[in-house]
């Protein structure tokens, strides 16, 4: 990261790398002619590798709350009854989306910073059922930013066939595919939507979807309203290599030379990165006083959230943060003005992490948080090695000069 550029260090959007930025500035192609067709192919071929399914993948041009929304409306109708389990704010606005177009949605909220039980999922299913409105639907957020948790997705999804083998799963994994494991198909989801600005290292523009046989079916019957998003106008014209509504060709372009970055990195090499970063930024932050916000048995290896000790005003810390050189993110919802939130996904290496820490503590100290001292950097070093089984770069530098001091 260029020295004159500040550390974005926030949910996402995410950093770009040089080779994304200048994929951005290509000359357009015509979106009905064969480079578009090629690339678009291409593209396709990678994110159902990453998404790890044979199911249709579509790519719309919005943000992952579009997506969010083309998963309600083209697999639902109005009067349906849909469970919406949130575990924070994108699993509330993903419920309020239903909502709006006419579902029927019973909410099973997880206090803030807990991860949903698959036993309450299960339970709650039953009732609905024993009470004439078996789900149509469920709605389950892989990994909850507002609150930096990963839900147990897996046994989320196993709990819900359990108990409706037929039900949708509609899958918000918008800031969590592409840097923690998802298997779409061996985990049974339906419909799984994620967004180009968080683990996929390149600008907003691009909500990516998967789409299986069983949501093709309820697509059929389902009469909720859509023009712009119909994935089924996607699906017939991505058998002939284009879009049905103008693309965003230059994030196409970014997204093609992210995911082949990506595959040479090696997904397994790209869980273990985030790990490994998650873990660092939390040890760090404990190390230094903060009181983490999440349950560390589901904790976020793409969002840490920490609890602003008392008195502190976030505005006044976020803006020392900024002249030092460092973006990190306030609460949302109703933890506005109460948490932090330090974003390590996408592009990310522990050096960075190590980075922001050093001036997380420097700037806490400026505005008069008393803090452990010196630990910060340290503490995170070595929870990364426990994850990769090697210090960084940055923490054998620091060894060698404590060494010659």
């Amino acid at each position: 990261m260029p020295a004159n550029e500040p550390q974005l260090r926030i949910p996402g959007p995410t950093p770009l790398p040089d080779a994304i930025r200048d994929a951005g500035s290509r000359q357009m192609v015509n979106h009905r002619g064969p480079e578009f067709k090629a690339l678009i192919e291409r593209v396709v071929v990678g994110l159902k590798r990453a998404f790890r399914t044979e199911n249709d993948v579509l790519i719309l041009g919005c943000s992952g709350t579009g997506g969010l929304e083309a998963a309600v409306v083209n697999h639902l109708s109005p009067g349906d009854a849909v469970l919406g389990v949130s575990i924070g704010s994108f699993g509330d606005r993903f419920a309020r989306i239903a909502s709006r177009y006419g579902a029927d949605v019973t909410k099973l909220d997880a206090e803030w910073g807990r991860a949903s039980d698959p036993a309450e999922v299960e339970r709650e299913i039953e009732a609905m059922k024993a009470a004439g409105r078996p789900p149509k639907a469920v709605l389950l957020t892989f990994n909850e930013t507002s609150t930096g948790i990963t839900n147990p997705l897996r046994e989320l999804a196993a709990a819900v066939r359990r108990a409706a083998p037929d039900t949708l799963i509609l899958v918000d994994a918008v800031s969590g595919l592409g840097a923690v494991a998802l298997e779409t198909d061996a985990w049974d989801l339906d419909v799984v939507v994620t967004g180009s600005q968080k683990s996929w290292m390149v600008p907003p523009g691009l909500a990516m979807v998967s789409v299986s046989k069983r949501a093709w079916a309820a697509a059929e019957q389902a009469e909720m309203p859509r023009f712009y998003f119909d994935l089924a106008a996607h699906r017939t014209f991505l058998e002939k290599g284009e879009t049905p509504w103008t693309p965003m060709i230059s994030v196409l372009f970014q997204l093609d030379v992210a995911l082949g970055m990506l595959e040479r990195e090696g997904w397994e090499a790209i869980y273990q990165r985030h790990i490994a970063c998650g873990e660092a930024t939390r040890a760090g932050l404990d190390a230094m006083g903060f009181r983490l916000f999440a349950d560390r048995r589901y904790a976020s290896d793409t969002c840490t959230a920490a609890w602003l000790p008392d008195g502190v005003d976030w505005s006044v810390l976020g803006k020392e943060l900024r002249s030092r050189g460092l973006v990190l993110a306030g609460g949302q919802g109703k933890m506005a003005g109460r948490i932090l939130r330090v974003g390590h996904l996408g592009a990310v290496t522990v050096d960075e992490i190590l980075a922001a820490l050093e001036i997380l503590e420097d700037g806490a100290a400026a505005v008069g948080i008393d803090i452990k001292r010196g630990v910060a950097v340290d503490a995170a070093a070595r929870a990364a090695e426990a994850v990769l089984g090697t210090r960084s770069r940055a923490a054998v530098a620091d060894e060698a000069l404590a060494t010659t001091a």
